[in-house]
C-alpha cells in the first residue's frame, strides 16, 4: 500500500551506492549462470561492472541472454538488475507495444461494422488503416525480436 499518505512503501528500495552505482549506471553485464524455471523461461545471474569504476556487483540478468553473454547494460531503478541498453535495449522494450499496435489495428472497422450510419467509405478506409497498422507492427515486432536475440 503505497499510494497513501503515510509515507514511501518499504518494499522499495532506494539504490544503494554502497553496492556500487546509482540506478541508471551504464556498464557492462557478464551474464554467468541460467536456470530453467519453465517452459521457456530463464532465471539469469551476471556481474555487473560500472564503466565509471566502482566494484562489480552480483545482479540479475534478463532471461533471453545466454551464460557467456557480455552486453553493454545499466542498472535497473531497484539496483539489483541489469537491463540491456542502447539501441538493442531499446527495440526489446519497443517489440511489446508494436504488437499492442497489430493487436487493435482493426478496432476502428469493428466499431464502425456495428454503427448503424457507417458508410463503405468509412470501412474502406478503416481497413486500410487496419492493415497499415498491422504492417507497422509486424516490422516493429520483427526487430524487436531479432534484437532481443542476437549477441
Amino acid at each position: 500500500m503505497g499510494g497513501d499518505l503515510r509515507g514511501p512503501d518499504p518494499a522499495v528500495r532506494a539504490p544503494d551506492p554502497a553496492r556500487g552505482g546509482r540506478y541508471g549506471t551504464p556498464g557492462t553485464l557478464t551474464v554467468e549462470s541460467c536456470v530453467r524455471v519453465g517452459r521457456g523461461r530463464y532465471d539469469c545471474e551476471g556481474t555487473f561492472t560500472p564503466d565509471g569504476g566502482g566494484p562489480a556487483l552480483t545482479v540479475s540478468a534478463p532471461g533471453d541472454l545466454e551464460a557467456g553473454d557480455r552486453v553493454t547494460a545499466q542498472l535497473a531503478p531497484e539496483g539489483d538488475r541489469a537491463v540491456v541498453a542502447g539501441t538493442r535495449g531499446v527495440l526489446t522494450t519497443l517489440t511489446l507495444p508494436f504488437l499492442s499496435i497489430g493487436m487493435f489495428g482493426f478496432l476502428p472497422y469493428v466499431v464502425l461494422y456495428w454503427l448503424p450510419r457507417s458508410t463503405r467509405r468509412q470501412l474502406r478506409k478503416a481497413v486500410i488503416a487496419g492493415c497499415v497498422l498491422t504492417a507497422v507492427s509486424v516490422v516493429g515486432v520483427t526487430i524487436g525480436l531479432i534484437a532481443t536475440y542476437s549477441v
